[in-house]
Formats: structure tokens, sequence, C-alpha cells
């Protein structure tokens, strides 16, 4: 897939993000990448036959107390292993929109255990969508 119509669908699905919820949205930037470094793998632990489809690297509005003067928190999607675990254009749709809606949720303070009850599907086996809390770990900032 075009990178252009990657972007397109990351834009449709920060879109549906009901106005109420974006407008709270504060210091994140959500940054397209081919596929996530190794260091990110390294940070959650993952082994060598798994996989990042998207990876939130912040401190989550609940549990900021003064926080100026402070680089965005940032909301990775990557596109490579979107597209490798998807058999359609249909299936990377909605894959798109899952990863950038759980990752986002991350950004509220929203853990994986209740995106799972609130029905945010999880990842397929053997692929993970991450979240590193700045309040337990400093995360280099890397463009």
């Amino acid at each position: 897939m075009r990178r252009s119509r990657f972007r397109r669908l990351v834009q449709r699905a920060l879109d549906e993000i009901p106005e109420e919820l974006a407008d709270r949205m504060e210091n994140v930037v959500v940054l397209l990448r081919n596929q996530p470094t190794q260091e990110e793998l390294e940070s959650l632990g993952l082994g060598p036959r798994q996989t990042l489809l998207g990876l939130y690297v912040g401190r989550p509005l609940t549990s900021r107390g003064w926080y100026g003067e402070t680089l965005p928190d940032r909301i990775m999607i990557y596109q490579q292993p979107i597209e490798n675990i998807c058999r359609s254009e249909e299936e990377v749709v909605e894959q798109v929109r899952e990863t950038v809606l759980h990752e986002v949720a991350h950004h509220f303070g929203i853990d994986d255990d209740r995106l799972d009850v609130i029905g945010i599907a999880p990842p397929p086996r053997n692929h993970i969508r991450g979240a590193i809390n700045l309040t337990e770990r400093r995360t280099p900032y890397l463009e």
C-alpha cells in the first residue's frame, strides 16, 4: 500500500474519535513508521517471532500533574507489520482503525485489560500493540 493511502487511513481513524475526546488530546503526535526499531521491540520484551503494530510512548493524561516544557507523547503506527498480518485492503483498513484507537486509548490512561472489556480488540496472536508509561520509564525521544 502506498504511504499516502496508509496516512489517509490513519487520519480517518483519528477523525473517528469523538470531538469531546479529540479536544482533550494534549501534547501528543501520531507518527507513521515502516516498522518498529529493535530498541522498541526490546523495551517491550518482544521475541523474534513477534511484531509490534503500534506503540504509545508517553505519560497518560490520567497520570499527569504539572506537565510543561515536555516533548510530545508519541503514538507510532507501524505500516509494514500491519500490512504483513492482513490479507486484504479491507483488513488493513480495519486493523489501522483498531490500532490507532488502541494507542489513543493508552494516551487517555486506558490499559489493555480495560480495552478488552470495552471491545477494542486485542491484537492478533504474536502481534502486539504496546504502551510505555513514562511515569515508570524514560525513553529517549526519537524522530
